[in-house]
């Protein structure tokens, strides 16, 4: 059996081979979410099935879930993430193949900000870890002020962490966001997040 497994995978181009790697060693989440966002008028319930890089954590998966909630859409979507290095961690696209929305985690280096800029209408960055996000910001944020389609703001370390807490491989979730603040439940622990703007 293994040995059949590895003949076909040999078939595959390198990269294919690679992403098969990556999908064998990754785990699989479910998440029901209910977003009830007031901000921008839109209710709607989403079943994603997203897949956790070995190297990723449970914050960072969360964080994911997070941002699909800001921007909740029929046409938002997971990307390759971490397996890719020119996609976001999520995009939503119009019917023209062009990128309306682009989000990206963590601290991008400032290349990579420039080059979304120039490829999506509106690029939206979720960093955490408050110290070192604050330094990284303070090191390219003057290189890049001339992108006015470019969103950076750093979730709180609390509410990273107890979004952490709170993931399962199955989850039912719901996000309640009026004036740009999230109030996260899985029905028995509630988090009120709000972001920070940089």
């Amino acid at each position: 059996m293994v040995s059949r497994i590895i003949y076909e995978l040999s078939c595959l181009p390198y990269k294919s081979v690679l992403e098969a790697f990556m999908a064998i060693n990754s785990t699989v989440f479910k998440a029901n979410i209910q977003v009830s966002d007031m901000d921008r008028h839109y209710y709607e319930d989403h079943n994603l099935i997203l897949a956790r890089h070995p190297s990723e954590t449970d914050e960072r998966l969360m964080i994911r879930l997070f941002a699909f909630a800001l921007h909740a859409h029929e046409h938002m979507i997971f990307t390759k993430g971490l397996c890719a290095d020119d996609e976001p961690e999520l995009w939503q696209k119009n019917y023209s193949d062009e990128i309306d929305v682009w989000i990206d985690l963590g601290q991008p280096d400032e290349k990579r900000i420039r080059k979304a800029c120039g490829r999506a209408k509106h690029v939206f960055i979720y960093t955490y870890n408050r110290r070192s996000a604050l330094i990284w910001w303070d090191q390219i944020k003057n290189k890049l002020n001339r992108f006015d389609n470019l969103q950076v703001q750093v979730v709180p370390d609390d509410a990273v962490k107890t979004m952490g807490d709170i993931a399962k491989r199955n989850m039912q979730l719901q996000y309640t966001i009026q004036d740009g603040e999230v109030l996260l439940t899985d029905g028995e622990t509630c988090i009120t997040i709000q972001p920070t703007s940089l």
